[in-house]
């Protein structure tokens, strides 16, 4: 028998004798290479490096390591939420209290005056509730 198709049954008999429960993929498409939880039902691990690709995922939810961002807060963002300079311009944001427009989702940043926000897509609203603007609202604190 050639070498390399023994390696490969090796490889088969070893990946057979792992249960369903305890196999999991790296997330990443080029790498996919199956992966062990070994957890033993301890604190759980969350940041995990692939032993192939040397890439961080979260081995709570297996997908590429989210830093500063919860799983279930990860869950949330959509699609073109999740990447890596997103989720740096997110914590960053975090980090200098910037707000999100209501209406376009872009991010703001109060440096003086009041609490009453135009956003560069025209919607007004409170940078400290998040709610329309209208000549009556004023309970709001900074």
């Amino acid at each position: 028998m050639p070498g390399e198709v023994a390696a490969m049954w090796e490889d088969l008999l070893c990946q057979a004798a792992i249960t369903a429960e305890e196999k999991f993929y790296c997330p990443f498409r080029d790498c996919s290479a199956m992966l062990v939880n070994d957890d033993d039902g301890g604190e759980g691990i969350t940041e995990c490096e692939c032993p192939v690709c040397h890439r961080l995922f979260c081995a709570r939810c297996y997908v590429p390591w989210h830093v500063g961002v919860g799983c279930e807060e990860f869950g949330s963002l959509g699609e073109d939420e999740r990447g890596r300079e997103d989720l740096l311009v997110r914590e960053l944001a975090r980090s200098q209290s910037w707000r999100k427009c209501p209406h376009c989702k872009f991010y703001v940043e109060k440096t003086e005056g009041c609490l009453h926000m135009t956003c560069r897509c025209g919607f007004q609203f409170c940078y400290a509730c998040g709610a329309t603007w209208s000549q009556t609202h004023g309970s709001c604190q900074p």
